[in-house]
């Protein structure tokens, strides 16, 4: 007789997954700027359109690339990849800026709303996305690593609101690449006691990717 082979855990993509989500952002932020110093400030319509293209190119390369690496494309990536492919198009027709700046509210508000359904379901919708990840955690672990991310992207669709309301274009984009990162994945991380508290299994060292799945697409 055969000997069974034992389930084996989807691979992870390290520190790939993580690259994925915010690769596009930053190549839009490198070609939106590297467009303007050679062109000017006068040309900053050339520049954002220069930008939204590679911005959209980009996540079409991290979509294929997440399909042959890791096997799979997230949902938040697939979701990610549509705006920006919709908003982008817009962006580009119409020449203003307002549609690829409210995309990120968009994307923060739909997942709020589904981690919000989820648990008012009594079904944690992260459960679902990233059993994988966390192995060992507890129903208990899961709806608050839900109800946490749901309010987290609550804030983040306000904070966007707010400052694409209030700030320059330029300074917008270099909030959105440097700091939200930076915050999404600090909160990621201050979740982790949590988790371990609720049966996440050590049997694998946590590493970038099952932080990172967690935080909000980077488009």
């Amino acid at each position: 007789m055969a000997d069974a082979t034992p389930a084996t855990k989807p691979a992870h993509g390290g520190n790939l997954s993580l690259a994925l989500d915010f690769g596009p952002l930053l190549v839009f932020f490198l070609t939106y700027k590297g467009a303007g110093w050679l062109w000017g400030a006068g040309n900053a319509i050339a520049a954002m359109t220069l930008g939204t293209g590679a911005f959209m190119a980009a996540i079409i390369i991290a979509v294929i690339i997440s399909k042959v690496k890791l096997g799979r494309v997230s949902p938040m990536l697939w979701l990610s990849a549509m705006l920006i492919l919709f908003f982008g198009g817009l962006t580009i027709y119409f020449h203003d800026q307002r549609f690829i700046q409210i995309k990120p509210t968009i994307i923060y508000a739909f997942f709020a709303v589904m981690l919000f359904g989820g648990l008012l379901r009594g079904k944690p919708l992260l459960k679902y996305l990233l059993q994988a990840a966390y192995d060992g955690l507890t129903d208990e672990g899961w709806s608050k690593l839900s109800r946490n991310w749901a309010f987290f992207f609550v804030a983040m669709a306000v904070a966007n609101e707010a400052m694409r309301r209030s700030m320059s274009f330029d300074a917008w984009l270099a909030v959105k690449v440097w700091g939200i990162t930076v915050i999404s994945v600090l909160f990621a991380a201050a979740n982790v006691p949590m988790l371990l508290r609720h049966g996440l299994s050590l049997g694998e060292k946590l590493d970038s990717e099952e932080i990172g799945e967690t935080t909000p697409p980077q488009g």
